[in-house]
């Protein structure tokens, strides 16, 4: 009899043990399928990662000049009304410096503190801590400048007009 007759008929049914089957060459055809199957299982985690780190990279790139261009914008305004606070008091400081009415002088007085409280208000430091807790009083002195001058101020933008008028 041939010796593979004399096998048992439980060996022959059972399967051969181990992670290599066969010959070497059949191992390693077997590992490249299971890296040509991950490649393709794992494909949509990677371009989804792919795509997640390239649009991480151009948002951070677009959010920097987003956030530029939204300080300049916001900078400007401030700066614009605190302009107009300065060149208010300014002006008003010019025309009651004649007067000689104690209500005169406790108006020189208001505005002085109004004029000092615009020249320490830092527009050159937009990390100051404390930037909108001084522009906040600064428009409260102003307020209470206005209500002492009896005046109402009007400092819209006035660019909207289509012609000029007489």
């Amino acid at each position: 009899m041939e010796p593979r007759a004399r096998r048992s008929l439980a060996a022959r049914l059972t399967p051969p043990v181990g992670p290599a089957q066969g010959t070497p060459v059949e191992a390693a055809a077997m590992s490249g399928e299971r890296d040509l199957f991950d490649a393709i299982t794992t494909a949509e985690e990677r371009y989804h990662d792919e795509g997640y780190h390239e649009g991480y990279t151009e948002g951070s790139c677009f959010g920097i000049t987003e956030g530029r261009h939204y300080g300049v914008i916001h900078g400007a305004k401030i700066a614009l009304e605190i302009g107009n606070y300065q060149g208010f008091a300014l002006t008003w400081k010019f025309l009651l410096s004649k007067g000689t009415t104690d209500k005169d002088s406790k108006r020189m007085k208001i505005l002085e503190t109004l004029i000092g409280m615009i020249q320490k208000f830092p527009l050159d430091d937009p990390t100051y801590d404390k930037l909108q807790e001084d522009l906040e009083k600064i428009r409260g002195k102003f307020k209470q400048v206005c209500s002492l001058l009896n005046v109402q101020p009007d400092f819209r933008d006035k660019s909207g007009c289509s012609a000029l008028s007489f």
